[in-house]
């Protein structure tokens, strides 16, 4: 296999991994309160993260005022991420959760305006409104009907996931911030928040069932660690445009993970709602990149895979292309 082949097919496995998560985050909330899954998946990452900074070689192991000065407020916002996304695929459809998410794509750079050239163009909002068309149909399930809370709770999180997005952008661009010091703070700081909530509940978790601790592993080590790592080297042999559009096919994995898995179906109306939510956000995502990377942008253009990313795993500091 080539390099270039090797490289790809990773993306796409980290896009996988990532699409996969809706529904395994949706099973291991059938099984424990929200706020036990989220501590354990946010505690198994932090002690993976840690592992990997005592195990490095080379350099300080330490961590920077910098790095402090950003993790302690982006593990803030990424466990509010977390925690709405989180009941929210709770409350609907692994497919629909995977899709409705993606709208961060469209959203982060309506508010991470201070790093543009001038206006967005008219096309970036004529793919914004393909997508809120999409999300319409999504939340119309058999027919128009009033949304489902988890539909809403998704929208709202992929509200709070671009803010996230925007935030990770200004407290760290032109810095000298490494990811995995900055990820394993994030990782401690969502431990110590979830904690206070989920301690009552702890003896449930040492209870629970093989099946259920399989789906927080999985989601703590594979969706959080490993993808952060895989993306991280793949990103480096690569070109940021062509990362983007791989990981970016993370909607596609959710919904055949939800269908094929899940147990989810697709009517004409969410299948069609699912067509342009893909649709839209590639189309969004290509304008915005093309804005970045046209002369005078104020960032440079391998930034505009940053944008492309509604996934922020708890192991994850840097949005790249979408999960829980």
């Amino acid at each position: 296999m080539s390099d270039v082949r090797r490289t790809d097919a990773v993306l796409l496995l980290v896009a996988l991994v990532w699409g996969s998560s809706y529904l395994s985050a949706q099973t291991a909330t059938a099984a424990l309160p929200v706020l036990l899954v989220l501590f354990a998946r946010y505690s198994l990452s932090a002690l993976a993260c840690l592992g990997l900074v005592a195990s490095r070689r080379g350099g300080s192991r330490r961590w920077t005022r910098a790095e402090l000065r950003a993790g302690v407020p982006l593990g803030l916002t990424q466990a509010a991420v977390l925690v709405v996304e989180t009941y929210g695929v709770a409350h609907t459809s692994a497919a629909n959760a995977g899709l409705i998410i993606s709208l961060t794509i469209v959203l982060t750079p309506l508010l991470d305006r201070g790093g543009h050239r001038g206006a967005l163009p008219a096309s970036f909002f004529a793919a914004t409104g393909v997508c809120v068309l999409a999300v319409g149909l999504l939340m119309s399930g058999d027919g128009f009907h009033a949304p489902r809370l988890g539909d809403l709770l998704m929208l709202g999180a992929a509200v709070i996931r671009a803010g996230h997005v925007a935030l990770v952008g200004r407290f760290t661009t032109g810095r000298a911030i490494r990811p995995l010091q900055l990820t394993t703070v994030q990782t401690l700081v969502g431990t110590a928040l979830f904690l206070p909530v989920a301690a009552l509940d702890l003896p449930t978790l040492v209870r629970a069932a093989p099946a259920t601790w399989a789906q927080l592993v999985y989601l703590a080590l594979f969706c959080s660690v490993f993808a952060f790592l895989a993306q991280t080297w793949a990103v480096q042999r690569t070109s940021a445009s062509r990362a983007s559009l791989l990981l970016g096919t993370e909607p596609v994995w959710a919904v055949a993970v939800g269908v094929a898995l899940g147990g989810d179906h697709l009517t004409a109306l969410t299948g069609l709602g699912a067509a342009l939510m893909v649709a839209g956000t590639y189309w969004g995502q290509a304008v915005e990149r093309a804005h970045r990377a046209a002369p005078g942008s104020r960032l440079p253009s391998h930034q505009a895979l940053d944008t492309d990313d509604p996934k922020d795993t708890a192991c994850q500091s840097t949005p790249t292309p979408t999960s829980t």
